[in-house]
């Protein structure tokens, strides 16, 4: 219920938000043309402006629930649905890598930093993490373009594939995937290695040293299970936000996803489909973390404990 109503609420607000905006998206469809007033009627009632805006909210509130977002303004009348599940595949491309890059890497360095507490090792890493999440990633985007594009010329700097080649080259992801993972990664690490300190501070892990375990034995195979806990629930979390930082980082590198469309879409003023990518990163988030909140479920022995069958009849017993 609280994920419907956080649905609706952002489906209200931007849509509301969209409607005080100033400019003229008849105007901005047809460009500086002058326009006779029976020509802006017809653009209007076209598209159906010329209804009141709470009339307007009400429709579409009703067909955003059956899957129709509208259609695209001035793009010849293009299903925004279509429009944005053309481009849904790019963004992923960029976000997957990303999310796994950054995930993997917070957990690996977050450890190794937690292990060489108080060394040059941790200083060196935490150090790193706290740079790279201060820095903002359209601007490390473009560093990295200035470096390894134009300096070096390692990596192309704009598009997903050469001129008029179909599909994804791998070389035109690095840099991009790069740039989205690097915020995320900084913050996974500091999180990885507060909880990784935590849980080699636990009595087990004293009684697993004292049987003669190598270290990284106890550090991998006894610490990093019971520190994992927190990095699901921020792994889960920085979907969305990796989601949300494509729009910039799309934009720097020229990449044909989600975020391009959403920023051409607020230079054109088509609310329909800015209000569509918005519902589309929303829904995806919303599943997301419901998602993050099974899986931590299903990860932590304390709740699975609680929600046992066994203990359920235990309790039961005990109280019958």
């Amino acid at each position: 219920m609280s994920s419907l109503i956080l649905f609706i609420a952002v489906i209200t607000v931007l849509f509301f938000l969209l409607e005080l905006a100033p400019g003229d998206p008849v105007q901005t469809l047809v460009g500086d043309v002058p326009l006779s007033e029976a020509f802006r009627t017809q653009i209007m009632a076209a598209y159906g402006l010329d209804k009141p805006v709470w009339e307007r909210y009400v429709l579409y509130l009703g067909n955003v629930f059956t899957g129709n977002l509208g259609f695209s303004f001035g793009t010849n009348n293009e299903p925004v649905l279509d429009l944005i599940l053309s481009r849904a595949g790019n963004t992923l491309a960029l976000a997957v890598p990303a999310f796994v890059l950054s995930t993997l890497g917070g957990l690996v360095l977050g450890s190794i930093a937690a292990r060489s507490r108080k060394r040059w090792l941790d200083g060196g890493i935490s150090g790193g993490a706290v740079a790279l999440f201060s820095v903002p990633n359209f601007w490390f985007g473009m560093l990295l373009i200035l470096v390894f594009s134009i300096w070096l010329g390692w990596f192309p700097t704009q598009g997903k594939s050469p001129y008029g080649q179909p599909g994804i080259g791998l070389e035109y992801l690095v840099l991009p995937v790069i740039t989205m993972a690097t915020s995320e990664l900084a913050y996974k690490t500091r999180i990885m290695r507060s909880s990784m300190i935590e849980s080699l501070g636990q009595d087990f892990v004293d009684t697993a040293r004292s049987k003669g375990l190598s270290s990284s034995h106890v550090l991998w195979r006894h610490a990093l299970p019971n520190a994992l806990l927190p990095m699901v629930t921020v792994s889960g979390y920085s979907l969305g936000y990796i989601l949300a930082g494509s729009v910039l980082v799309e934009r720097v590198f020229g990449w044909p996803g989600m975020g391009l469309l959403f920023i051409d879409a607020i230079n054109r003023q088509n609310n329909m489909v800015i209000l569509g990518v918005v519902i589309v990163l929303t829904v995806v988030i919303i599943v997301v973390n419901i998602i993050t909140d099974v899986v931590y479920g299903l990860v932590d022995p304390r709740l699975r404990a609680q929600f046992s069958p066994q203990r359920n009849r235990q309790t039961q017993e005990a109280t019958a």
